[in-house]
């Protein structure tokens, strides 16, 4: 009697898998080697008195005392 073409699909599809899954490893990879990075301090945005946005952090003010 011949073999089942039952186990040689099988093998077949688990090879497909397989590379699939190691494609999406590659891929995953190479996003991660290429992001621009995502520090807290990249991500941080101030707005001045006049509402606009900006990178940098706005003067500290010097408080008045009030006796």
């Amino acid at each position: 009697m011949a073999k089942s073409q039952a186990t040689f699909m099988k093998k077949e599809l688990e090879k497909k898998r397989l590379k699939k899954r190691e494609e999406k490893k590659e891929r995953k990879e190479e996003r991660k080697k290429n992001a621009t990075g995502g520090d807290l301090e990249n991500m941080i945005a101030y707005v001045n008195e006049f509402g606009e946005i900006s990178s940098t952090p706005p003067p500290p003010k010097k408080e008045e005392k009030q006796d």
